[in-house]
C-alpha cells in the first residue's frame, strides 16, 4: 500500500511540476531535417523513465524526423524499463539508439532499451549485455536470495520480455536470451557481427549520416530516414524528472525519512514553530517520491519512525537508554530499508544502502538528540524567571507604608500590593519572599 501511494505521489509531482530547462524543439531552419536528442547517463529509474517517455511524445509533437537516444547505463528498475520499451515500440517516429561515447555500456536494462529501437549503433570501446535479473538492489542472484522457484519465475519473465522485443525488431533472439540467462556481454564489434546492433559509429553524427536513406517500419508503415546533416535538438529533462532521478538513491531516502520524522516530532512537541513542521512535510513528500523508484520495506520505515520517537522521548527523560535504543533502531531501519527480495531491478552491479552511510547518519541524529536533551535538562534545572515565581527574591522599594494590613511596593518596574510582618516606611528597600495572587509578601533588606 505504501509503494502504491508513493508511486501516486511520484506520478502527481512529475505531471504537475513545471518544465524547466527544456530546449526549444522547433527547427531553426525548415529546409533541414531535425532529430531530437535525449540522453540517458546513469541508472534507469522513475525519473529517467518519465524523461525518455516524455522525449518520445515531444519529438512526435514537434514533427521531428527521428529521436536519437545517447545511452550509457549499468541497468535499472524493471517497471521503468518496461515503460521506456513500450514508448519506443509504440513510437510514431523512428527511434535510434547510440551507445556511446567510447567507454559507455548498455548493461542489463540497457539491453532491453537498445533492442527496442528501430536502429542501434555502438561506439568502439563500448559493450552491451549482462541482463540477468538480480534481486532488489543488493546484486544477489535470485536463486541465492529466494530459492529456485523464484529464480525460475523471474528469469523466465525476463526472457519472455527480451525475446518479444528482439523478434519485433528483427534482431538476434538467441543472443538476447543468452544475455538474460547466461549474463552474456559482448563488445561493440561482436554485437554488430551477432546482429544485436546495425552499425559501429564513433560519434552520434556519424550514426545519423549512416542512417540517412534507410527504411524502417514505424507503426506498420515504411519510413525512409532523412538524417544526413540533420539539426540535433536536445530535449532536456524537466525539473521534476531531474529531481526524481537524483532522489532515487537509498541513502537519500534514508536521510529524508530521518529528517522528516525528527522535524515533525519537534513540531508536535513545540506547536506553533511552523518551520520544523513545514520542513518535515516537505522531506516526507520527497522521501515518498524517492521511495516510489526503490523497493522500500514498510517494516523498515516503522523501525525508523520508532527510532525517531525514542530519540524525541530522550529529550524529556534524559535517561540515555532511550537514545541508545533509538540509535540502534535507526541503524536497523537503514539496513533493512531496501527490500532484498524485490525482483524489480536489472543491474550489473550491487546498489544498496551501505553501513558507512547508515551508521554515521544514525549517530549524527542521535548525537543531536542527546545534545538537545542535555540542554533541555539544564533549562529545567534553572530557576523560573517568568511569572509569579519569577518575582521571588526580587528586590524593590516601598511606595506606601507597608504593614500586616497592606501597602504598596515598586518591584520589577511595576507597582504591587504588599504585606509585611512588621511596619515598613516609604523608601525602605525590600525583598520579595512569597507571592499570592497579586499580593507580594516582603521583608526589609538589612544593610
Amino acid at each position: 500500500m505504501l509503494g502504491g501511494f508513493a508511486r501516486w505521489v511520484a506520478a502527481a509531482l512529475v505531471l504537475t511540476l513545471p518544465l524547466f530547462g527544456q530546449a526549444d524543439e522547433r527547427a531553426d531552419s525548415p529546409s533541414l531535417p531535425t532529430v531530437s536528442l535525449c540522453v540517458l547517463d546513469g541508472m534507469v529509474d522513475a525519473g529517467s523513465s518519465a524523461y525518455l517517455v516524455d522525449c518520445v511524445r515531444r519529438a512526435q509533437d514537434a514533427g521531428h524526423q527521428a529521436l536519437l537516444l545517447r545511452l550509457d547505463t549499468p541497468g535499472g528498475e524493471l517497471e521503468s524499463t518496461r515503460a521506456i520499451v513500450r514508448a519506443f515500440l509504440g513510437a510514431r517516429i523512428p527511434v535510434l539508439v547510440w551507445v556511446g561515447p567510447s567507454g559507455a555500456r548498455a548493461g542489463s536494462a540497457g539491453v532491453f532499451i537498445t533492442l527496442s529501437s528501430h536502429l542501434a549503433a555502438m561506439a568502439p570501446g563500448t559493450n552491451i549485455g549482462a541482463a540477468h535479473p538480480v534481486v532488489g538492489l543488493t546484486g544477489q542472484d535470485p536463486e541465492e536470495a529466494g530459492g529456485k522457484e523464484m529464480a525460475r519465475k523471474i528469469e523466465n519473465d525476463a526472457v519472455a520480455f527480451v525475446e518479444a522485443i528482439a523478434k519485433q525488431r528483427g534482431r538476434n533472439v538467441e543472443w538476447a536470451i543468452s544475455a538474460v540467462r547466461q549474463s552474456e556481454s559482448v563488445p561493440a564489434e561482436k554485437a554488430l557481427a551477432l546482429h544485436v546492433i546495425e552499425h559501429l559509429a564513433p560519434t552520434q553524427e556519424a550514426f545519423l549520416e549512416w542512417a540517412h536513406g534507410r527504411t524502417v517500419t514505424v507503426a506498420d508503415t515504411p519510413v525512409t530516414l532523412r538524417t544526413a546533416n540533420a539539426q540535433i535538438v536536445e530535449l532536456a529533462p524537466s525539473l521534476s524528472q531531474r529531481v526524481l532521478h537524483v532522489l532515487a538513491q537509498p541513502a537519500v531516502v534514508y536521510i529524508l525519512f530521518l529528517i522528516a520524522g525528527l522535524c515533525i516530532a519537534v513540531e508536535l512537541t513545540h506547536p506553533g514553530l511552523f518551520a520544523p513542521g513545514i520542513t518535515g512535510v516537505v522531506c516526507l513528500v520527497l522521501a515518498l517520491l524517492a521511495s516510489s523508484a526503490l523497493p522500500v520495506r514498510t517494516g523498515a520505515l516503522v523501525l525508523l519512525l520508532l527510532g525517531v520517537a525514542l530519540l524525541v522521548a530522550e529529550l524529556f527523560v534524559t535517561s540515555g537508554l532511550l537514545g541508545a535504543t533509538g540509535t540502534v533502531l535507526l541503524v536497523l531501519g537503514g539496513v533493512f530499508l531496501v527490500d532484498r527480495f524485490d525482483a524489480s531491478w536489472f543491474v550489473d552491479r550491487p546498489l544498496r544502502l551501505p553501513l558507512h552511510t547508515v551508521i554515521p547518519t544514525a549517530v549524527f541524529f542521535a548525537g543531536a538528540a542527546v545534545f538537545l536533551a542535555f540542554r533541555a535538562a539544564e533549562t529545567r534545572r534553572r530557576p523560573q524567571l517568568a511569572g509569579d515565581v519569577g518575582l521571588v527574591g526580587e528586590m524593590g522599594q516601598v511606595l506606601e507604608a507597608v504593614s500586616p494590613s497592606g501597602g504598596a511596593v515598586f518591584v520589577h518596574g511595576e507597582r504591587w500590593s504588599a504585606l509585611s510582618s512588621s511596619p515598613l516606611p516609604p523608601g525602605t528597600r525590600v525583598v520579595v519572599r512569597r507571592v499570592e495572587g497579586l499580593t507580594l509578601f516582603v521583608d526589609e533588606v538589612k544593610p
